[in-house]
């Protein structure tokens, strides 16, 4: 409760309240190492909060940090293939407890773009499973991958084709199905509403790519339900204006994913886990609130996930989000503590101290970084050498690279700390 009060508004963050108070940080270290099963000797230090092992189910997590899952568009036939190996098996490397690969779609008509991977044929699955185990066999890290349907956002360029992301392919476009026929851009491709024979196609097809997921060796499995492809355009009363059983109250909106949740839970196998990425707030006036995401993570709860992973906006092109470090973790927090389910935060995640100040205070068990994991693959690595947490093991093939990286950061932390000089009477 105190670190919680004292991190709260953010101006106070985990390395500051070491400058303030090392005794006392490091005494909490020790208590959240130990609550998280870290087994400690003597005088031996704590590591840091993002440190510390996370278990769901079967799978233990080495750390808190997770690659989040990053559209690449970089696919032919929805077949990963050598680009993917080196993509995410650079990520495996670089110190993250888990590397979510992009969303993969269960049909051809299911991508966001031509380039999305997929999931609907054994070359896919022998596609994605040399990558899973050259994770395994290279590098400690987990692998999980994130199921998903385009619904009304799909058949568009690339964000680099064309006249960029969401417009539609200027050709071969493939007819797109949604819960209502609502186009994402007012003047994009219209979507077909779905029957429930539509319905009873695509839960089988998500069976049918979860079962190859398992073949394919993942540890991992996340539902998509955000951003407003298929299942999260069902959740939101902004794109959901059915008048039959699966719209209306919030209730009725949820009723087909779940029903697609549930049907992947029961073919996902029993240990592994299973999360579910939500848009917690519509950022539009008429949308879903903070106060409704809780309620859709208790749906989801009771239907068997795991985890909720927080993410918000993208149902509307009409969103106004308030953007800021850190933005979207009051979500996680809220869904924490209220939904009673582990939470996932993401977005404008950059630092260690982030990291380090939203798993101590409790606000999310897990932290997914995007884009400073595109920028540098080996993030997790290089913010341990930033703040001085020197025992995380790097690959025995970069062992030079962490010394160096040490060094470097011991020199700024030690120039920041020398009195300013001052020029002589």
């Amino acid at each position: 409760f105190m670190y919680s009060m004292l991190t709260r508004s953010q101006r106070i963050s985990h390395e500051n309240l070491r400058l303030r108070d090392a005794k006392w940080l490091g005494g909490y270290e020790r208590w959240f190492a130990e609550a998280a099963g870290v087994k400690l000797t003597g005088g031996q230090p704590a590591p840091p909060p993002m440190f510390t092992p996370y278990t769901v189910r079967g799978v233990t997590l080495k750390n808190r940090v997770v690659v989040s899952p990053m559209a690449q568009y970089s696919c032919i036939d929805g077949l990963p293939a050598d680009y993917h190996l080196v993509h995410l098996g650079a990520r495996a490397m670089g110190g993250a407890g888990l590397v979510m690969a992009e969303m993969t779609c269960p049909t051809p008509d299911a991508r966001i773009t031509p380039g999305c991977p997929g999931l609907w044929n054994p070359s896919q699955r022998d596609g994605w499973k040399r990558i899973v185990d050259h994770v395994h066999s290279g590098t400690d890290a987990k692998i999980g991958i994130q199921l998903g349907h385009a619904g009304p956002k799909g058949s568009t360029n690339a964000p680099w084709d064309g006249d960029g992301a969401d417009r539609p392919l200027p050709s071969d476009n493939w007819p797109l199905i949604a819960p209502s026929a609502i186009p994402y851009l007012e003047d994009g491709q219209v979507p077909r509403a779905m029957t429930r024979a539509d319905m009873d196609r695509v839960r089988d097809d998500f069976c049918s790519a979860t079962r190859l997921a398992a073949e394919a060796g993942f540890d991992w499995l996340e539902l998509h339900c955000a951003h407003g492809y298929l299942l999260s355009a069902f959740i939101s009363p902004l794109t959901n204006q059915r008048t039959d059983e699966y719209g209306g109250t919030l209730a009725n909106r949820l009723r087909y994913p779940l029903e697609v949740f549930t049907a992947v839970r029961e073919v996902w196998p029993k240990h592994l886990p299973m999360s579910v990425r939500i848009s917690a707030h519509d950022w539009v006036e008429g949308g879903i609130t903070p106060e409704d995401a809780v309620e859709i993570a208790r749906a989801f709860k009771a239907a068997g996930a795991d985890m909720i992973d927080c993410s918000s906006g993208q149902v509307s092109a009409a969103q106004k989000p308030t953007y800021g470090r850190m933005y979207q973790t009051p979500f996680a927090d809220r869904i924490r503590q209220l939904a009673g389910i582990p939470t996932i935060a993401v977005g404008a995640i950059s630092e260690a101290d982030h990291v380090n100040s939203i798993i101590a205070a409790g606000r999310a068990d897990l932290c997914a970084i995007a884009r400073p994991h595109l920028a540098n693959p080996a993030w997790t690595l290089t913010e341990a050498a930033k703040i001085g947490y020197t025992p995380l093991p790097w690959p025995k093939q970069y062992l030079s690279g962490k010394s160096q990286m040490e060094s470097i950061f011991a020199r700024e932390k030690a120039m920041q700390a020398a009195p300013a000089y001052k020029e002589p009477a």
